[in-house]
């Protein structure tokens, strides 16, 4: 079997979405996903710069690939290349498992749980809004609920002390509400610098967040010891690195509690395996990063399904619910939780034929937010 054609699809549903299609030369082919928001073109340059490469390989040989796309062109890859690597290599995978005639986690070292629970995205302008919307997700059965601190009713303002403020009063309104029956995760979504994100965290330690995700930014991975000698909430991150390497201080110095691995951003199923192991040996748990679409689901829950650390799996967007006619076929999902697909591969049909009804939204549609002085800040 050979690799045919690498084939790149930006579609706009919501959001921009980036798939690769894989082809080869028995009619089999992969889809992946790239994770990289808003920076569609750019990967779609790096997945094309790849597919030279790639032409005439046999697609089964995904670590030997992998470490090709990574190295090949002398400078290793970075966030823009391990975005076009991911897509790629998910592909890869999904090929081998359906010429194999399998379901992709069993080539992962199969299935060592049943189901996985799941958190969705609750949003609200105002505590009584997030309220309602934690208890509408308890009733259908959801075991979490995840939500960020509020920005100020313009919609495009951040004052960071005024939205720590307000994201304890909610988290206590939430907690109140829903009891300790139904697990809540803050992510301040790298908005808040040291200071800032310790008195957050302090003043949710009396409620109990399930764990406290991107409390600052990322760029300076030692602002990690400082924050984790003063709080005493669990701490996740990890959505924004692009591989191993980026993961190997939070991990070996036991900085994080959650690894928020992104299998669309980090190198695919090859590199998260990898990194997941690597926790494992820490005793830190992984919690799969997914704002993404319908192969981004599909390739979480393969993981998912495989991964002994497995803690609870990302869901803004469940299965049916995006993208309906580009995928028509979804992984299943029931009561907050995604279950084992039937079919061989991640266990999703691609419909290429439907990408006409999903136009890619204009560049520059990235939402920003600014500090009340007019300074940029993180989204």
């Amino acid at each position: 079997m050979k690799i045919t054609a690498v084939t790149p699809h930006v579609v706009g549903h919501e959001r921009n979405f980036l798939f690769v299609e894989v082809e080869t030369d028995e009619g089999i082919s992969g889809i992946g996903e790239a994770g990289i928001t808003w920076q569609e073109p750019a990967t779609v340059g790096y997945v094309t710069s790849l597919t030279q490469m790639l032409i005439g390989q046999d697609p089964f040989r995904t670590e030997h690939l992998w470490q090709l796309m990574f190295r090949g062109g002398f400078f290793p890859a970075g966030r823009i290349g391990c975005a076009a690597i991911s897509a790629i290599d998910i592909a890869l995978w999904d090929i081998k498992a359906k010429a194999l005639g399998v379901p992709l986690y069993q080539l992962l070292g199969g299935k060592v749980r049943d189901r996985v629970v799941c958190y969705p995205h609750i949003r609200g302008n105002s505590t009584e809004e997030l309220v309602e919307q934690a208890l509408a997700k308890q009733q259908e059965g959801w075991k979490f609920a995840r939500f960020d601190p509020r920005i100020e009713p313009d919609g495009v303002t951040f004052e960071p002390v005024a939205a720590t403020r307000r994201c304890i009063k909610d988290f206590a309104a939430l907690r109140e509400a829903v009891g300790d029956d139904m697990e809540l995760i803050v992510d301040a979504h790298t908005r808040l610098d040291p200071t800032e994100a310790i008195l957050l965290c302090r003043g949710l330690e009396p409620y109990r967040p399930y764990f406290v995700e991107d409390p600052i930014r990322m760029e300076n991975f030692d602002s990690f010891r400082k924050l984790s000698r003063h709080v005493n909430v669990p701490l996740a991150a990890g959505e924004q690195y692009a591989s191993k390497w980026e993961f190997r201080q939070q991990v070996e110095e036991d900085l994080i509690d959650f690894a928020r691995i992104d299998v669309c951003n980090v190198g695919g199923i090859t590199e998260s395996l990898k990194i997941a192991g690597w926790c494992e040996t820490h005793y830190i748990k992984v919690a799969f990063h997914n704002p993404l679409g319908p192969v981004a689901t599909a390739a979480s829950l393969h993981l998912d399904l495989a991964v002994s650390n497995f803690a609870v799996q990302e869901l803004a967007r469940p299965p049916g619910t995006v993208l309906p006619e580009l995928f028509p076929l979804q992984v299943p999902f029931e009561n907050g939780h995604l279950l084992p697909p039937e079919g061989n591969g991640l266990g999703i049909e691609f419909n290429a034929d439907a990408i006409s009804a999903y136009p890619a939204f204009p560049e520059g549609h990235t939402p920003r937010l600014s500090h009340p002085d007019g300074a940029f800040t993180n989204w």
